[in-house]
């Protein structure tokens, strides 16, 4: 008589072992794939942070009223509360004036680290081109805004200076103006104003 038991226990253990190391090879790659996710939501969750908790904020805009047109505009421009420092080199100004939409970029050229002659007359916006905004440091404690460098943080407030006669050709009365700055990352500063139907006074206030 043959006796098959042994033949049938060793076929029940390599199965068993075959099991073991299939389930094992499935473990090894779910744990992969959840440490990948882990590492992507983390990621995903530092941008999302960066992009929600910091930013620009625009709390103020004046014009330069000359001849019935308002040929130069101001931003007052700080940080969003808990921002992180912000390098307006990489900042960009869309802006449109209801007719034709501009981007504008930072020029280390036209930079003033104080607001000595006015807010208008400190810098030469004839300097200015079609593409270009200045720069006019009001605050900056730890000296942190440069021509160079034009780093703001918590507590600084600048002002960028745009010549819109050669952006807009002048920005005429009962004009809708909008648009925003954006940083390189974070919550964009907005621009919206509509012009008075009447310029009377030399400097006007835009945006409160």
């Amino acid at each position: 008589m043959n006796d098959d038991t042994a033949a049938i226990g060793i076929g029940s253990l390599i199965i068993f072992i075959a099991m073991i190391l299939v389930a094992g090879i499935a473990a090894s790659v779910i744990i992969e794939t959840m440490n990948s996710l882990e590492q992507q939501t983390l990621k995903t969750g530092q941008e999302t942070l960066k992009d929600i908790s910091g930013g620009l904020h625009v709390s103020r805009i004046s014009g330069y009223n000359s001849a019935s047109s308002i040929t130069q505009i101001a931003i007052f421009l700080e940080t969003a509360a808990g921002s992180e420092d912000i390098d307006l080199s990489y900042s960009l100004i869309e802006l449109s004036d209801s007719t034709k939409q501009v981007i504008l970029n930072y020029t280390t050229s036209v930079f003033s680290s104080t607001v000595s002659n006015g807010l208008f007359n400190t810098l030469n916006s004839s300097n200015l081109s079609s593409t270009t905004y200045g720069l006019m440091v009001v605050r900056d404690i730890d000296s942190s805004c440069s021509s160079t460098n034009p780093s703001i943080n918590d507590e600084d407030l600048v002002v960028l200076l745009i010549n819109t006669t050669k952006v807009f050709s002048g920005i005429s009365t009962r004009t809708k103006v909008f648009g925003q700055v954006m940083p390189e990352e974070g919550i964009s500063g907005v621009i919206s104003f509509t012009t008075p139907s009447a310029y009377i006074d030399t400097i006007i206030e835009l945006q409160p």
